[in-house]
């Protein structure tokens, strides 16, 4: 446990830094990051704790990208703090609307229909004038953050948007690890690991399947959100099941039901893209080489490298 808070530390620390040591391009791909891990630990929430493999993930994230995007004055900057609480709201009602339907079907069927649901949002932002099209939507102004008249947060710095998006990461992680010390985080990782006898306990499985899903909306529309801040721009793929297929890449090669992981895997699936894409114009073949072997040789994730050091060493021979 001391290991786990002393890297955490580091973690932490190194992150606070960076902005300091780092360039321009390290800020705003570490600001990426960190957005998609935010992005990955909502989903981690349903894949890794409530056992229920989502396809269609992106669907929130979009919603809360195109808040912004929808929100935002063409001639003026919005701001932040109502457009961020809107992106929040319209994810959650949206996987509550969604998750009203989905969390019926179990297995394979909940998966397709998730996907399902993903590319009919898809669609809307893509074929009607509401999402403006394949086109997607231009921002001309960062939000402002004013708080009567102070402005504490310049979000057209990056270093600013960074340290926001940081303080904001770190919020959500202890705000799911809260969760999950809840009676309501401890119902969903006894439906993950056996649902009938839940159900026989008489637990409300399908509600809290319901509050799962949607409080991973919202999370999922925080993150949308913060992606359409710092880059000024949406489009329909956004919405697109390649996205719910790399956010569901990073849980795995992070690790499943760990929050520290999906973090890890966020890290490690970007990092991994941008290393290849420098390395050759094919880098697809040798980036997914990389993940099925992670995976056959990894099958905890990232995320048990430590553990398995911890039993490597505990039975190595003592002093």
């Amino acid at each position: 446990m001391n290991r786990k808070r002393l890297a955490l530390g580091v973690a932490l620390a190194t992150l606070a830094t960076l902005p300091w040591v780092g360039g321009d391009f390290t800020v705003d791909l570490v600001t990426k990051v960190m957005i998609l891990a935010m992005f990955a630990m909502s989903l981690d929430l349903l894949v890794g704790y409530t056992g229920l493999v989502s396809f269609g993930h992106a669907a929130f994230f979009g919603v809360g990208a195109y808040s912004l995007a929808l929100l935002a004055p063409r001639y003026e900057a919005a701001s932040l703090w109502p457009t961020a609480l809107a992106a929040v709201v319209a994810s959650g009602l949206a996987a509550l609307v969604v998750g009203a339907f989905v969390v019926r079907v179990k297995g394979i069927y909940f998966i397709m229909v998730t996907l399902a649901f993903a590319q009919m949002f898809f669609f809307v932002f893509h074929d009607t004038e509401f999402g403006r099209g394949s086109d997607g939507i231009s921002m001309n102004f960062k939000p402002t953050a004013s708080i009567g008249g102070f402005t504490p947060i310049d979000l057209g710095n990056a270093r600013h948007t960074y340290y926001l998006v940081l303080g904001l990461l770190a919020l959500v992680l202890v705000f799911l690890r809260t969760l999950l010390r809840s009676p309501l985080g401890h119902a969903l990782q006894g439906i993950r690991s056996n649902e009938h006898r839940m159900l026989s306990l008489g637990f409300p499985v399908f509600r809290y399947k319901l509050a799962s899903f949607t409080i991973a909306g919202a999370l999922a529309g925080l993150a949308g959100y913060l992606s359409a801040l710092q880059f000024g721009f949406v489009n329909p793929e956004l919405f697109s099941w390649h996205q719910s297929g790399n956010v569901l890449l990073m849980v795995i090669l992070g690790g499943l039901g760990s929050f520290y992981g999906a973090v890890v895997g966020a890290f490690a699936f970007v990092m991994l893209q941008e290393l290849y894409q420098s390395l050759t114009a094919h880098w697809q073949l040798p980036f997914g080489a990389t993940i099925i072997f992670l995976v056959m040789f990894l099958p905890g994730g990232l995320a048990s490298i430590s553990a398995r050091l911890e039993r490597a060493l505990g039975r190595g021979p003592r002093a």
